[in-house]
Order: structure tokens, then C-alpha cells, then sequence
């Protein structure tokens, strides 16, 4: 039996954290996902929409992409996948809550914003593929 060590297993140093956020995978999926941001938001910008936030966060979670378009305020959903199918179940129901209540505090952030029709929208991107606008993905029930 090892001995006892007091040290919480889960405390971490700066150095273990700064390890991890520095792995190779990790910092490949950052920039896969801030590509297919950039993409969504082009896609959006062709499609009439501007973009009013990009990567806004809250202590709730974070919107990819906040896009107007008339009278009209899309809360967008972002992924990534191999495929545009895969990327489609990827929005799971946690991440949905999760920008529903994001939504909520961009809404207390910008009350100007308060009268606007709103949706939840999903935008799944692909290599070799045309992104995928997905207009009322989820709603506020989720």
C-alpha cells in the first residue's frame, strides 16, 4: 500500500494545467473550431445576418456567434465534425441549456436586444462541404 499522501488528488499546479492546455490535440481542435467559427460567420454574412459577438462568454457557457438579421436575434450553435451529420448530434441537450442560459445573459448585457425575436440556430460545418444553417435548431425549453 502506497503511503498516505494529503494532497487532494484532484489539485493541480499551474505548470499541469498549462501541460494540458498546451497539447498538441487540444490546440488542433482550438483552431479547427476557430476556423469553422470564421466559416459559420461568413456563411451568416452571405446570408443577409450581422454578426454582433463572436465567442461571447458568460459564467454560463459561451455563444459561438451572435447574428442579427432584421428583427431578428440568432443565438448560433457551431460544430464541427468529419461529417455534417456527425456535427448535426453533436448539439446535445446539456450544450443547448448551456447557450439558453448564455442567451440569457447576453439579453441582460444588451437590453436593447430585449424586443428582438430570438432563435437558437446551429450552423454544422465540414471539411469539403458547404456549411449548414440549421434556423431554429433547439428552443428555450431545452
Amino acid at each position: 500500500m502506497p503511503p498516505f499522501d494529503p494532497t487532494p488528488a484532484r489539485s493541480r499546479t499551474r505548470k499541469d494545467v498549462a501541460a494540458k492546455a498546451a497539447a498538441p490535440e487540444r490546440v488542433e481542435a482550438f483552431r479547427v473550431g476557430l476556423s469553422a467559427e470564421s466559416r459559420a460567420a461568413a456563411y451568416l454574412i452571405a446570408k443577409g445576418y450581422r454578426i454582433l459577438a463572436r465567442r461571447f462568454r458568460t459564467p454560463y457557457g459561451e455563444i459561438d456567434i451572435v447574428a442579427k438579421r432584421r428583427n431578428l436575434l440568432a443565438f448560433v450553435e457551431v460544430k464541427a465534425r468529419a461529417t455534417l451529420d456527425d456535427a448535426a448530434y453533436a448539439v446535445t441537450p446539456r450544450q443547448q441549456k448551456r447557450i439558453v442560459d448564455a442567451a440569457n445573459a447576453w439579453l441582460m448585457a444588451h437590453p436593447e436586444h430585449a424586443n428582438f425575436d430570438m432563435r437558437f440556430d446551429a450552423v454544422l460545418v465540414a471539411p469539403r462541404a458547404l456549411p449548414r444553417h440549421l434556423p431554429g435548431a433547439f428552443d428555450a425549453s431545452a
